[in-house]
């Protein structure tokens, strides 16, 4: 099993192996102190499904008095709404700030999961236990929760960090292509960002039964981001070259109504917002088709279907916009490598426009 250590405003474990959920109870024992008392379990109809009775039976087994939200699966529920539904149910059934939230899913359950445990009583703990791939190279470590709000993807939330995270690659097994693939856009990011070598894996196509290539993969993930986290824990600067791909992407996420996923749409981001720093000869050439094969290869999308225009205007409501006239772009000038380059609204526009 692989542990690796998040230090940020608070220090949690990630332990990364197959075979892990079963035993959710025994490392929620051995790991928060003071034990709580009662543990709320939150998660999506599918994964209910798939894996709620096996954490439910480990956390009962370790002597918790266990409870169960359950909402709609997707990216629809993400908002104030099911928030409210959340912190409601905690306080119907008398949780109080020395109790845990547990979030079983992937990205949407791990973020509300978390924002509804920041502000229930001003705070409660709660561990994640992601069961995707995207959840795992990412959203579940950091701290970042929140959900979404008709202007744009994630604008409510607050950075607060979980006890400890625990991913099961067994998980990995149920995902379908397509949620498999978004968890391979975040990875390779990762890799474009802060890792070349890592890159090299993903030249090949990385399957659901390459289990020990997986978990190295989520491992090394996991420390890239810990080791940024670290430094910058509530993304005033280095934090946010965690976001290459995320301005487009979240834009195209909003313009498409959500129904193009999170990963695919970051994956189209960091292939655009590369292609337009080509163009402009702050990234290197080769890198677009570097980068684009490389998506390719795993299933990805590389391009849209909005104007120039309409993806500018989308992102406008992203929350790396600095002030009501700058936005920070992050570029890759080659691989392994990243700049933050703050910009005017007008050449931001002018760099989207350079995609097409």
């Amino acid at each position: 099993m692989k542990k690796i250590e998040v230090k940020a405003s608070k220090t949690y474990p990630v332990f990364i192996d197959s075979n892990l959920i079963g035993d959710a109870g025994k490392f929620i024992k051995d790991t928060v102190s003071p034990l709580p008392a009662k543990v709320a379990l939150f998660c999506d109809d599918k994964v209910e499904q798939l894996y709620a009775a096996v954490v439910e039976k480990s956390l009962k087994d370790s002597g918790f008095e266990t409870y169960k939200f359950v909402f709609n699966n997707g990216e629809a529920q993400k908002h104030m709404g099911t928030i409210v539904q959340m912190i409601e149910f905690l306080a119907q059934n008398d949780f109080t700030r020395k109790d845990l939230a547990v979030a079983l899913g992937g990205g949407v359950t791990g973020d509300m999961t978390g924002f509804s445990a920041a502000i229930y009583k001003r705070g409660i703990r709660f561990v994640q236990i992601p069961t995707t791939l995207l959840a795992m190279v990412d959203s579940s470590v950091g701290g970042k929760t929140g959900c979404n709000l008709s202007a744009g993807k994630n604008l409510a939330g607050a950075f607060y960090q979980p006890e400890l995270v625990i991913c099961d690659t067994d998980c990995l097994k149920t995902l379908d292509d397509k949620d498999f693939a978004c968890g391979l856009a975040e990875a390779i990011k990762t890799a474009v960002i802060r890792d070349a070598k890592l890159f090299e894996v993903f030249k090949r196509r990385i399957t659901k039964n390459d289990s020990e290539t997986l978990k190295n993969i989520i491992a090394r993930c996991v420390e890239i981001k810990a080791d940024v986290v670290a430094q910058d824990e509530k993304e005033g600067g280095l934090r946010q070259i965690l976001n290459f791909g995320h301005t487009i992407g979240h834009a195209i996420e909003k313009l498409s109504d959500y129904k193009i996923p999170h990963g695919e749409a970051v994956s189209i981001g960091m292939a655009t917002i590369t292609k337009a720093f080509a163009k402009t000869g702050k990234a290197a050439p080769a890198l677009y088709e570097e980068l684009t094969a490389v998506l390719e290869a795993n299933n990805l999308p590389v391009k849209h279907a909005y104007s120039a225009q309409a993806v500018y205007s989308a992102a406008l409501s992203d929350k790396k916009r600095n002030a009501a006239d700058s936005i920070t772009a992050v570029c890759a000038p080659e691989l392994g490598k990243t700049e933050l380059l703050p910009m005017k609204l007008k050449d931001f526009e002018n760099l989207v426009s350079a995609s097409f």
